[in-house]
């Protein structure tokens, strides 16, 4: 069946109450956190493929998104970069829908529209993003989490978890779109971007993930597994390790420290205390080195 821009597979199935999970790369996920967090809800609930872009390529630069190439059964086989569609059913709750979203690189607007449609179709009642992002923030304190949500109990349990309005101003993804629409169909947006310290930059980032799992377990009452928070604690060991043994780091963590702790505990921008201009040349540094990358 096909849904604006995506082809689905028969048969369709019959969802209810429906909660479309989704993260974006490559712009917002860094660390894998949002990628992590969303496959554990997959595997979990036993996920099914539903569908992908019938043409990728008319949204996507194959320069910039390679194929890869594998061997199966003595032959050579292509992968092509896609977007990805997949469900799941509870016995109890909100079913899901997972999106695996590629930031397209032409033909943005058709896009939107093509995911637009399809939450339409399922009758979507919350889109929420999924994702990380790198932030002048310490390892040694709780994990900031931003976002937010209209709806009443979900924003009071996004308080409980100590989920912050978000406050960034500046370049985006037009995938964007798909938040700023959504409310026009009467389907809720949330998201939730975990913040993860500039210094540390980390493939998989079990701290992230399970910063975001204790948000989901809050939404969704499901559990956090402990092989992750496990991780999380050996990766936060190692960190404090590597960081006892660089002063000039062990200076900017205790900055970091300050910062973080009047960042949680004010709301007026005026108030915080700013950061002295070595650390923010360092992080700038940091920035501009991983950029480039």
């Amino acid at each position: 069946m096909r849904v604006g821009a995506f082809e689905l597979s028969d048969p369709i199935p019959d969802l209810k109450g429906t909660h479309a999970l989704a993260v974006l790369h490559p712009w917002v996920d860094v660390g894998s956190a949002g990628t992590m967090a969303m496959s554990w809800l997959e595997d979990h609930f036993g996920a099914e493929d539903l569908g992908e872009l019938v043409r990728p390529g008319n949204f996507f630069d194959f320069t910039r998104y390679r194929p890869t190439i594998y061997f199966k059964g003595g032959h050579r086989q292509m992968t092509i970069p896609n977007t990805v569609i997949r469900y799941a059913k509870r016995e109890e709750g909100n079913d899901f829908l997972f999106l695996h979203i590629l930031e397209p690189h032409m033909l943005g607007e058709v896009y939107v529209d093509s995911v637009l449609r399809l939450l339409q179709m399922f009758s979507v009642e919350r889109y929420c993003l999924l994702g990380g992002m790198y932030d002048m923030v310490p390892h040694t304190r709780p994990l900031l989490v931003t976002g937010g949500s209209l709806d009443t109990k979900a924003a009071h349990d996004l308080r409980r978890a100590n989920v912050q309005a978000s406050n960034y101003e500046g370049p985006t993804t037009i995938t964007y779109l798909v938040s700023q629409r959504a409310p026009e169909m009467g389907i809720e947006t949330m998201g939730l971007i975990v913040h993860l310290p500039h210094y540390s930059q980390l493939d998989d980032n079990y701290m992230g993930k399970v910063r975001l799992m204790e948000v989901l377990s809050l939404l969704y009452d499901v559990p956090i597994d402990k092989a992750d928070i496990e991780k999380a604690e050996r990766q936060s060991k190692e960190l404090s390790l590597e960081v006892d043994r660089e002063l000039p780091l062990k200076s900017v963590i205790t900055q970091l420290e300050s910062h973080y702790d009047a960042r949680t505990q004010r709301e007026k921008e005026e108030e915080m205390p700013r950061l002295s201009p070595e650390i923010e040349r360092f992080l700038q540094d940091i920035d501009r080195r991983f950029s480039e990358n």
